[in-house]
């Protein structure tokens, strides 16, 4: 069993990957690339607006007979389980913040469609999630976002922001995500593996899937 990694070593990471002035390359193929990317990249100047919509997309799962959560996990996903109970799931996302992770229940339900007793667990779930990954000695803070726009199962997230990077804090936390170095599996999985734990110390329920 693998320990959570230090800020130190994960900023060190960081910095081996950046140019003789310190600045890390853009990930074109990123964020920069989605057609969300508020800015144009020459000059990076804010996109022209677009016209409205003529309707709301359609989500995956809009329908919850077309949703994933009607079939078992692909393997490479269940594999990535950090924490599990009969309701929810917590799952590890490879990303490359000092940890990433998505919370879903087992049944299909939007965030705004929750039971009151599952809205009720939802939320004891998210304060315990949050504490756990702000406990990791390279996290400074726990930043929790729901977007919502692409599936229509409830799945918000927990995107631990490194420690004492001070450029890192605040809203820009995913832009500057996009273009940080990848975080070695056995790193990830370390670091989500003492979420999962505290999660079964304080919730019950079970552990990350790869020490099973």
């Amino acid at each position: 069993m693998s320990e959570p990694e230090s800020i130190e070593d994960y900023y060190a990471r960081i910095a081996a990957a950046t140019d003789d002035e310190g600045r890390l390359a853009v990930a074109i193929e990123e964020m920069p690339g989605w057609d969300i990317f508020p800015f144009e990249l020459d000059g990076l100047r804010i996109k022209p607006l677009e016209p409205l919509q003529d309707v709301e997309p359609p989500r995956e799962g809009e329908d919850p007979a077309d949703c994933s959560c009607q079939e078992p996990l692909p393997p490479e996903r269940a594999a990535q389980v950090a924490w599990r109970n009969e309701r929810w799931l917590l799952v590890a996302l490879d990303m490359k913040l000092p940890v990433s992770l998505i919370l879903r229940p087992v049944e299909h339900f939007d965030i705004a469609d929750l039971p009151d007793d599952m809205a009720a667990e939802m939320g004891l779930l998210m304060v315990r999630v949050t504490a756990a990954v702000e406990e990791l000695p390279s996290v400074g803070r726990c930043h929790i976002g729901r977007y919502g726009d692409g599936g229509a199962h409830a799945h918000p997230f927990f995107f631990g922001r490194p420690a004492r990077m001070g450029q890192l804090r605040g809203s820009c936390l995913l832009d500057w995500e996009e273009n940080l170095p990848a975080v070695p599996e056995d790193v990830r999985r370390a670091n989500a593996g003492q979420v999962g734990r505290r999660l079964v110390e304080r919730l019950g329920g079970q552990g990350p899937a790869w020490e099973q």
